[in-house]
C-alpha cells in the first residue's frame, strides 16, 4: 500500500513538473521577446550614474536569471531512469520556473525604473 502511494505521489509530481516546464518556457520566451523588443533601438538614459547603474544592474541581473533557468530547464530533456532521477527532474524544473520568475521580476522591475525616470526628468 505504501508503495502505491508513492507511485500515485510520484506521478502527481511529475504531471505537475510538466506543467512547470511548459511555464518556464513560456516565461523564458517571453522574457527574450520583451528584451529583444525593449533593447533593440535603446538609447542610454540622461540622469544620474545612479540611475545607469540600476538599470544596467537590472539588465544584467534578469540576463544571469534568465540564462540559470534555461539552463535548469534544459536539463531536463533526457530520459529519466530511475525514481531518484525522476525527483531531481523535478526539482530542476522547479528551481528553473523559480528563475525564471526572477528574471521577470527584474524586468518588470527594469521597466518601472525607466517609467519613472522619464516621469522625473521629462
Amino acid at each position: 500500500m505504501l508503495k502505491n502511494h508513492l507511485r500515485r505521489d510520484l506521478q502527481w509530481l511529475k504531471r505537475q513538473a510538466r506543467k512547470d516546464r511548459r511555464i518556464t518556457v513560456a516565461l523564458l520566451a517571453g522574457v527574450l521577446a520583451l528584451w529583444t523588443r525593449q533593447l533593440s533601438p535603446w538609447e542610454m538614459p540622461d540622469g544620474s550614474e545612479i540611475l545607469l547603474a540600476l538599470s544596467l544592474g537590472l539588465i544584467t541581473g534578469s540576463w544571469l536569471a534568465w540564462l540559470t533557468s534555461a539552463y535548469l530547464v534544459t536539463g531536463t530533456i533526457r530520459v529519466r531512469k530511475e525514481p531518484v532521477e525522476e525527483l531531481r527532474w523535478v526539482s530542476r524544473i522547479r528551481r528553473g520556473k523559480e528563475w525564471a520568475f526572477c528574471s521577470v521580476g527584474a524586468y518588470v522591475a527594469w521597466h518601472l525604473l525607466q517609467f519613472v525616470t522619464a516621469l522625473m526628468l521629462g
